[in-house]
């Protein structure tokens, strides 16, 4: 089974083709570049040099989120354009659990975390593949006792790494560089899993999972609350 994954959830963009769980082509850039500039040359680019065509294709996967609300949009309306009018198989797959998969084999716990502004994080928590903390959106400072009651070691990954690097957290093991970015083979593994426990959709039904309101919305209930109007 051929899967083309994605992932623009974050400031890196990330294009994988696996052939099940085989990586076959990985394509990352972490440049200033937006996702729109880029998402769809580098698909192009992989499929090319895979020397496979889009028809090839037998499910589409991309990070569903959490993650910039922008990053969510486009990745979801690049799979949603390419699976249009083909029966494929569309694979929602979370930001934080593919983050997770990036440290398979790894003796401790692993924490994504993303940044998502006002001292908050996009989160969770993995021991292999056995979830700890659901995805949630909480306070950094709230996060580390949680993550400390576990007593083993601790591997970060993701955008929000730099929160956490100079932190005093007991137990933290530093992740070398390569590893705490997004990464659509990830996501890809994640997907294939999926695809055998027939937990999939189609183009129609894909759906993004911010895990809060976008900003705009919660200054206006803010705005509106403190005016006395909800």
């Amino acid at each position: 089974m051929k899967i083309l994954a994605l992932d623009s959830t974050a400031h890196t963009s990330s294009v994988a083709i696996l052939d099940d769980e085989r990586l076959v082509a990985l394509y990352t850039v972490n440049t200033d570049n937006t996702h729109s500039e880029t998402l769809l040359p580098m698909i192009k680019s992989a499929l090319l040099a895979s020397d496979i065509s889009i028809d090839e294709i037998d499910a589409f996967a991309a990070s569903n989120g959490p993650g910039s609300f922008t990053g969510v949009r486009i990745g979801a309306a690049t799979l949603k354009g390419l699976a249009f009018a083909r029966d494929v198989k569309c694979v929602e797959v979370s930001t934080i659990e593919a983050l997770s998969r990036n440290l398979d084999g790894v003796d401790g716990i692993v924490c994504p975390i993303m940044n998502a502004r006002r001292g908050q994080v996009y989160t969770g928590a993995f021991k292999g593949k056995k979830r700890l903390i659901n995805d949630t959106c909480m306070l950094l400072c709230d996060l580390i006792p949680v993550l400390e009651e576990y007593n083993e070691k601790i591997y970060f990954v993701g955008d929000g790494y730099e929160l956490i690097e100079n932190a005093n957290i007991k137990n933290k093991c530093e992740t070398p560089e390569l590893m705490r970015y997004q990464n659509a083979y990830s996501v890809g593994i994640v997907a294939y899993e999926k695809i055998k426990n027939e937990e999939y959709t189609n183009d129609i039904d894909f759906r993004v999972n911010y895990l809060r309101k976008p900003q705009a919305e919660r200054e206006r209930e803010e705005r509106l609350e403190k005016e006395g109007k909800l």
